[in-house]
This record gives C-alpha cells, sequence and structure tokens, in this order.
C-alpha cells in the first residue's frame, strides 16, 4: 500500500501543497484589491438598476426625475440672433486696420493735449507702466475713447466714421453698456499687450470677421455703404 510522504513536522506532502495553493490564492486576491481599477466596471449597469431597486420609485418621482435630468441629454438649440447679415457685409481685416490706425491717432493727439501738456509743466513723468500715473491715465484714455464713442455715437469711433463701418451685436438692436464694456474696454485692455494682437487675426478667417473681442461680446463690424446699397435696391 502507498502512504503519502510525509515532511519533518509530520505534515503529508498533499498537505502542504494545498497549503501552500491557499496561501497564493489568498496572496492574489489580496493584490487584486490593492490594484486600482482600470476600464468600466462589468456590474456598472447593475449595480445602476440595483440602487433604484432598494427603493421603488413613483410615477410622480420618475416624471419628475425625467424633467431635471433631461437638461443633460438634450443638446442647446442656437439662439436666435436679432440681427442678420449676409456675410459679405461684414468688414474686412484691412479696412478695419486703417480705422484702427486713425483712432490710435487720435488717441494720441488727445493724450498729447492733456497729458502732454501735464508733462511740459512738470506734472507728470512719462512712463509706459500702467502701475505708474502716467501709465494709468494714458490706459483710461485709450480705453475710454473706445467705449464712449462707441456707446454715445451708435458702434462708430472717429475711424469708423471715416471708413463707413460700424459695431453691430447679434443679439440687440442697440449695442448696451455691457456689450461695449466687454467688446471695448475688457477686450480692448487685454488685446492690447504686444504678444496678444493675434486676437485680431480671426477676422481674416471667420465668416462673420470676428476678433476674439467680437467673440466674447458676439458682435461685428459691418460696412454702412453695402447696407445702404441693398436697402435702396429693395426699395427700387
Amino acid at each position: 500500500m502507498v502512504t503519502a510522504a510525509t515532511t519533518s513536522e509530520g505534515q503529508t506532502t498533499s498537505e502542504v501543497n494545498v497549503h501552500r495553493s491557499n496561501e497564493e490564492h489568498e496572496s492574489t486576491v489580496q493584490d487584486k484589491a490593492t490594484q486600482p481599477a482600470v476600464g468600466p466596471d462589468p456590474s456598472f449597469s447593475q449595480k445602476v438598476l440595483s440602487s433604484f431597486e432598494e427603493k421603488p420609485l413613483t410615477q410622480t418621482e420618475i416624471k419628475e426625475n425625467q424633467k431635471k435630468w433631461q437638461k443633460y441629454t438634450d443638446q442647446k438649440a442656437e439662439e436666435p440672433t436679432i440681427n442678420r447679415f449676409p456675410n459679405y457685409f461684414f468688414a474686412g481685416f484691412w479696412i478695419r486696420f486703417a480705422a484702427f490706425l486713425i483712432d490710435l491717432i487720435c488717441i494720441g493727439s488727445i493724450s498729447r493735449l492733456t497729458l502732454g501738456i501735464a508733462v511740459n509743466l512738470g506734472w507728470l513723468q512719462v512712463s509706459d507702466s500702467y502701475l505708474s500715473i502716467y501709465g494709468a491715465l494714458s490706459l483710461i484714455a485709450y480705453l475710454a475713447y473706445f467705449v464712449l464713442l462707441t456707446k454715445w455715437n451708435h458702434g462708430q469711433t472717429v475711424g469708423k466714421m471715416i471708413f463707413g463701418i460700424r459695431v453691430i451685436s447679434f443679439d440687440e438692436e442697440e449695442l448696451s453698456w455691457s456689450t461695449v464694456l466687454v467688446r471695448e474696454g475688457a477686450c480692448r485692455f487685454i488685446l492690447r499687450f504686444p504678444l496678444l494682437f493675434i486676437g485680431y487675426l480671426p477676422v481674416i478667417f471667420s465668416k462673420k470677421k470676428q476678433h476674439i473681442g467680437d467673440y466674447f461680446s458676439n458682435t461685428s463690424v459691418v460696412t454702412i455703404n453695402l447696407i445702404k446699397a441693398f436697402n435702396q435696391e429693395m426699395n427700387a
């Protein structure tokens, strides 16, 4: 008769092997428990369904949840706009750039007549830093020119008047203070920094000829003569 071999401690070889396999299995289970879960949980859908089974919902609760959760699945419809123009009505990059240069000349003239006198009298010292009095006043004059003229002159600065273009909003009949402050205040300040001049370049590529400030305020610039010609043709 064949007997199982015994160890020095009186255990059979089969018992030792079983004991080792149990230890290896427990070690594998512990390693899996300590490892982070990767990929979707196969039982995720069952967990979701069982969570509803724990406390059955009434028909009223189901309808209320459907209304609440609908916003997470619906796609936001495009908001209707007030001012809709054909793409060729929008002013291009170069005409807007020329108008901008005229505006810079006007701002420079205003600064010389105001801050320049203060500098000549020794009241102020010329500085490029916005933290200095001269730099802060120069910035205020720059932004105030665009903000006030755009608002009070129906979307036209001096440069835009010369070239016959005008800022319009796609959401408003008349430009509101909030729209003007975003476009001509906050965005003009950001685009004033040399490295951020590229924010004007989207005018070249966008269909509605919008730069970064236009995107944030939902505005653009149209050519007034094209609108006049269109109206005359329609009335003929």
